[in-house]
């Protein structure tokens, strides 16, 4: 929030300054009001305690001089911890302190110094016999700060590669260091990108007068700069590259962080932030290896994926790969290409971070966090993993402390168990496993393709069935809905793509596909073909989980209310016909997956949830057929505010209702 600028005009050098400050605010607020409470409970007196050397120091360079306060030590250190902690606050720019400190005092330059003084105040303690006391406040303070800083929480940066070379062209020609980038091939664009990393001199000059997307994508990366100065650099860690199809698309981006001072240039360079490549089509998954293996072959880059550590940030789109290639080939394709990952970087000793740009929605790589790490490929979770966590799901998961916790610990042991345990419990991967993934994936494309893309019509059945227009009409999401205004479903973004069909209660992306491919695959050999797909199931995370997903998906399918929504559309027929074939597809989906899990209903390995479901149901079906009503009246011209306000009620009330909706 306040970095992600791919497609938000509205997210600016100004949006980016808020989102630090306000957050770094917040953290100084807790600490002084924490110290404050620790002031008041720790008054421990030198004639009942002897203290440690370091403490004694502490207390002294409070300069407190009040004489009750003179056998307290650790009070007169925690007003001078506090002293600094405001001093901090109003050099970072944010508002005097609730209470005002008893003296003054020089700011901390970090938060490792505030650290190491409540370090201080704990050995003394536990050098005294005073151990209980640290296990309380004092111990959650020094934790939060630790964990917090001062800037509270890390901020990724992120802008669409095509509008990089836009504005890296624009450099290149105002300083006369290349006419026309943007009609340069691809190794012409690398060669040119790695001269300018080996040069400290920068494109851009004070006395130029840039476009305006120039000046306002030069003002962000000056604002980082800023960011890093005043909070840290931990405040802002990454930059996220989306629409990643190039190695020029990478060092464009580190081009331009040299323009912010960012990345300085040298014989052992400096960069500040990780650079993080994000691919997101089936295309660039299927050349994310190749690319990432020639990127790191250039000792320019190798030099900066040196200086981060020796550490290599990539980020996978699950979203984006399943509108454009369908459920089943999307996991395969992430799969296949986590694989290819681990396996350059670990040619080229690198350290690799996955970070999985996962939505709520199985459709957008969403389902149980625990058995998704379980079923990344060997090699790929080396005792750390990020994980994106987007819209209501960050409420049903995060709101309620207890339940936070609760999946964090989640988290965290599935983190362990997946680098510590891997293998464990399961049957070596086979070859025949991923070729049979191969030829399923293959004919799963092609049914979601045949349909969506190629199907005369299409795009107007979903944007008649859906609640797609209003969705962007709302401006409930985070940006919005389309990347242009073309009314394609390829320039389409995938939460409301996703989050659509939900509401619809057809579920599309989450299952599309799978019938079709199965059938195809299994029609070759019925008794052995099906047989491997149970040997799949029984022994391969990554196939259990992923028809764990798509089963979850299809319990929440409602083809009967579906059709409420089909008569929206303005062709019947082909709505008729279009809304048949879906079924058909579903029918033949959900046979192949009782087959092959040995079940005869859906959820049936899942009663808890089934039930979950089953209960919901009366409570979500209602708000369905009233959305149903909405839209007709919306759609006739009804502008009645109290429409519109009811549509975004039954919105919020069936995304509740299903939960990891879009």
């Amino acid at each position: 929030i306040g970095g992600d600028r791919d497609g938000n005009p509205f997210v600016t050098r100004e949006t980016l300054a808020y989102a630090v400050e306000n957050q770094s605010a917040l953290a100084l607020a807790h600490y002084l009001g924490e110290a404050h409470e620790l002031g008041r409970e720790l008054s421990l007196s030198l004639q009942r305690v002897d203290i440690s050397p370091e403490m004694k120091k502490l207390a002294d360079k409070a300069h407190d001089a009040s004489e009750q306060r003179r056998d307290e030590p650790y009070r007169r250190a925690l007003i001078g911890i506090y002293a600094r902690l405001a001093a901090t606050s109003l050099a970072l720019g944010h508002r005097d302190a609730l209470r005002r400190p008893v003296s003054q005092a020089q700011p901390y330059r970090a938060a490792a110094d505030f650290v190491r003084d409540l370090d201080i105040l704990v050995e003394s303690l536990r050098s005294h016999g005073s151990a209980r006391v640290v296990y309380g406040r004092l111990l959650r303070l020094r934790h939060a700060a630790q964990a917090f800083g001062f800037h509270l929480a890390s901020l990724d940066m992120r802008q669409h590669s095509g509008v990089h070379e836009q504005v890296l062209a624009e450099l290149a020609a105002l300083s006369g260091a290349a006419a026309d980038y943007a009609a340069l091939d691809e190794e012409a664009r690398i060669a040119f990108l790695l001269a300018e990393l080996g040069n400290a001199r920068l494109l851009r000059s004070p006395f130029v007068a840039y476009g305006e997307l120039a000046q306002k994508e030069l003002a962000v990366f000056d604002a980082a700069q800023d960011v890093h100065r005043r909070f840290g650099r931990a405040a802002l860690p990454t930059y996220i590259i989306s629409n990643t199809n190039a190695v020029s698309d990478i060092l464009e981006a580190a081009v331009l962080l040299r323009e912010a001072g960012l990345l300085r240039p040298g014989k052992k360079p400096v960069l500040d932030v990780n650079i993080a490549p994000l691919f997101e089509t089936i295309d660039d998954l299927r050349r994310a290896g190749a690319m990432m293996d020639r990127l790191l072959g250039l000792p320019a880059y190798r030099a900066l994926v040196a200086a981060r550590g020796d550490l290599q940030e990539v980020m996978l789109g699950y979203s984006d790969s399943n509108k454009d290639g369908g459920y089943v080939t999307s996991n395969w394709e992430l799969y296949r290409a986590t694989l290819d990952l681990v396996e350059v970087c670990g040619r080229h000793g690198v350290k690799l971070r996955l970070f999985h740009g996962r939505g709520g929605t199985v459709g957008r790589g969403g389902g149980p966090s625990y058995d998704a790490i379980l079923a990344q490929p060997p090699g790929s979770v080396n005792g750390q993993i990020r994980i994106t966590e987007q819209g209501e799901v960050i409420a049903s998961k995060y709101s309620d402390a207890e339940i936070g916790q609760r999946n964090l610990e989640t988290l965290v042991a599935a983190t362990f168990e997946a680098t510590l345990l891997r293998g464990r419990g399961n049957a070596p991967e086979r070859p025949e496993w991923r070729a049979a993934m191969e030829e399923i994936s293959a004919a799963s494309f092609a049914a979601y393709r045949a349909l969506v893309y190629e199907t005369p019509g299409f795009n107007e059945f979903f944007r008649d069935v859906t609640p797609i227009g209003e969705i962007a009409e709302l401006n409930i999401g985070s940006r919005p809905a389309a990347r242009r205004a073309s009314g394609r479903i390829e320039d389409l973004r995938a939460i409301p793509w996703v989050f659509s069909w939900s509401l619809a209660r057809i579920m599309l992306p989450g299952w599309y596909g799978f019938g079709t491919a199965v059938e195809a695959f299994v029609a070759k050999s019925r008794t052995k073909n099906l047989k491997l797909l149970r040997e799949m199931h029984a022994g391969w995370p990554f196939f259990r989980v992923m028809l764990a997903n798509m089963d979850m998906l299809l319990a929440k399918t409602d083809l009967g209310i579906a059709s409420r929504y089909a008569r929206l559309a303005g062709d019947q027929k082909r709505a008729n016909a279009l809304l048949g074939r879906i079924e058909a597809e579903q029918a033949l989906s959900m046979h192949h997956l009782f087959a092959i899990q040995r079940t005869r209903e859906l959820l049936a390995g899942n009663p808890t949830l089934a039930r979950s479901i089953r209960n919901r149901r009366p409570y979500i079906d209602p708000l369905n057929h009233l959305q149903v009503e909405l839209l007709r009246r919306l759609r006739a011209g009804d502008a009645d505010d109290r429409v519109k306000r009811a549509l975004l009620i039954t919105i919020n009330g069936i995304a509740a209702g299903l939960r990891n909706s879009g």
